[in-house]
């Protein structure tokens, strides 16, 4: 059998591919802007066809999007392994989440094809449309379709804040394929993503061993009273929706505190109405967000949110609505791919630690349907979502070489 015990990608390569990528919806302050489907999504993926195609890879798209850039194996019966991100970002993202994943995939058949080195399953280099959910409710949409959560018709049917439609906008951007989702199956899936957050960084460890994923509960609150002047309205006569959501803003922080260590909670989507400097705040609706890996703790939260949310409005004489607008359980990631992660960074030489990923990604959704586990590098400060969002090359190159050993030694070299 080839010996690869030692073999590193070619972490020069890769940063270039990501310095690439990254000149394709750039951002204001250094970041990017590449939400999904758009223009700029649709150069990104053609991009990223364009290298696939020049590693002899064969491209598969399915209905919802998704790229599927394969590497044949020896054994035409062999399932593939898969592995990949996604490539659209935030309103105001980074240039590595996600994307570090995709291209780090990517850089494996590189490597792969340089060494001359077959593998008896294909592996298959994924970019999974709409992870982020920034633009069409909810994140990681297709692949969610792919493991059986969503609908098709409805994820077609999703909205973005300008009332364009999911399968409209993929069909303008020309990226609707004709394979049905779900259809391929596969052997394993892995995926590369920066942590998103502090802790690798803050203790010096150069990879983190994704074991569990954070449950996810996404609830829209819709506050309704009434439209006054600023001025002239006596407080008591006021119907305030805006004091109506600080006030469930507080109960949001209080429970997420009263199951600490591991859950979170804080609202990130908020709009105003009419969201003038001089009218009382009529309407209110914003977006809930409670994390944590255990089950039971998110359902409590929800039912202290919705106890605490309706006494507040009742007392305020304040209309309120509660929608669950999205979420997923607590995940646990396969234990053979996990050791495979964990046996890679041991065998190179890389420090690391277990980790509980705090974030959705679409890793959590395949994970229902194939054997999946996830590899995660530092990034600065833990910062992400944001566009001073930053990795090492070094960091980058890191979580790639674990990748490609797991990915590698689940494809099975051949000689």
């Amino acid at each position: 059998m080839t010996n690869v015990s030692n073999l590193r990608v070619n972490g020069d390569r890769l940063w270039d591919a990501l310095m690439e990528m990254a000149k394709i919806g750039p951002g204001v302050a250094g970041g990017n802007n590449r939400q999904t489907l758009t223009d700029e999504d649709g150069e990104g993926r053609r991009l990223f066809q364009k290298w696939c195609e020049a590693e002899g890879l064969t491209m598969g798209v399915d209905t919802m999007g998704t790229m599927f850039a394969r590497r044949e194996g020896t054994d035409p019966e062999a399932l593939p392994v898969m592995v990949g991100s996604h490539l659209d970002t935030q309103p105001t993202g980074g240039k590595y989440d996600g994307v570090l994943g995709v291209l780090g995939g990517l850089e494996i058949i590189r490597t792969l094809n340089d060494m001359g080195i077959k593998t008896k399953h294909p592996i298959e280099v994924v970019n999974w449309t709409n992870e982020e959910g920034t633009r069409f409710a909810p994140a990681m949409l297709a692949s969610g379709v792919f493991a059986g959560v969503h609908a098709q018709d409805w994820a077609y049917g999703r909205e973005d804040a300008e009332g364009k439609k999911f399968g409209d906008e993929l069909k303008r951007i020309g990226w609707q394929g004709d394979e049905e989702v779900g259809a391929r199956k596969l052997h394993a899936f892995f995926e590369l993503h920066i942590e998103q957050g502090p802790i690798l960084e803050t203790e010096n460890k150069d990879i983190g061993v994704v074991t569990h994923g954070q449950g996810l509960s996404w609830t829209q609150v819709t506050i309704t009273g009434r439209d006054s002047h600023t001025g002239s309205t006596p407080m008591p006569m006021r119907k305030n929706a805006g004091l109506g959501m600080a006030r469930i803003l507080d109960l949001v922080d209080e429970i997420a505190w009263s199951h600490k260590p591991n859950a979170v909670g804080a609202a990130g989507h908020i709009d105003v109405f009419p969201n003038s400097r001089n009218v009382i705040p009529g309407k209110v609706v914003f977006t809930i967000d409670f994390r944590s890996p255990d089950i039971a703790v998110i359902e409590d939260m929800e039912k202290q949110l919705a106890r605490g949310a309706k006494t507040i409005c009742d007392l305020m004489g304040l209309g309120l609505e509660i929608e669950k607008t999205g979420g997923f359980d607590p995940v646990k990631f396969d234990d053979n791919c996990v050791t495979a992660i964990r046996t890679a960074a041991e065998r190179l030489g890389y420090s690391h630690r277990d980790l509980i990923s705090g974030a959705g990604h679409d890793a959590c959704w395949v994970n229902r349907v194939a054997p999946t586990a996830m590899v995660m590098c530092p990034c600065v400060d833990g910062l992400s979502h944001n566009e001073a969002e930053e990795i090492s090359k070094e960091w980058a190159a890191a979580g790639a070489d674990v990748l490609f050993h797991a990915v590698v030694e689940t494809a099975e070299i051949v000689e």
